[in-house]
């Protein structure tokens, strides 16, 4: 018996101060789960109050499915917008191949009635009266000689 309280107070001396904190970090570790385990109750309850009204739970069904249904109406509509818009797009570009192949056949430069289409097109898309900008004039790199 005499041999006990020997390391038992060696290990207080050493380890006392690290021996409470662990203590007091213990005893606020199991006043919080015993607080969280008395306010779990009352979140069942909610839940059994929810499982004795079985129309509210049948009309909250209801809602999301008519939901959902309305978002993929949404969804189908702007995919039919786009694959519209798709087509459009296609349709101008073979236009275009068209019109650079009828050029090109007539002998007449494509790149240039390219540069003419693309300038209507943007002629038409904005009414403004905008002054196009002259080019400055640019020094050749190489000298005259």
């Amino acid at each position: 018996l005499r041999l006990v309280p020997v390391p038992v107070g060696s290990l207080l001396s050493s380890y006392g101060w690290y021996i409470l904190l662990a203590g007091v970090a213990i005893y606020l570790l199991i006043q919080k789960v015993s607080q969280s385990l008395a306010a779990r109750p009352s979140s069942q309850l909610g839940a059994a109050d929810a499982a004795v009204e079985p129309d509210m739970v049948v009309r909250r069904q209801e809602a999301l499915a008519a939901a959902r249904l309305r978002m993929q109406e949404e969804l189908n509509a702007q995919a039919e917008r786009y694959k519209e818009k798709q087509k459009q797009l296609e349709e101008e570009k073979r236009r275009q191949k068209i019109a650079m192949w009828e050029s090109m056949q007539e002998g007449k430069s494509y790149k240039g009635n390219l540069k003419l289409n693309q300038q209507e097109v943007e002629s038409g898309a904005s009414n403004s009266s905008a002054v196009p900008k002259s080019k400055p004039n640019k020094k050749p790199l190489r000298g005259g000689g």
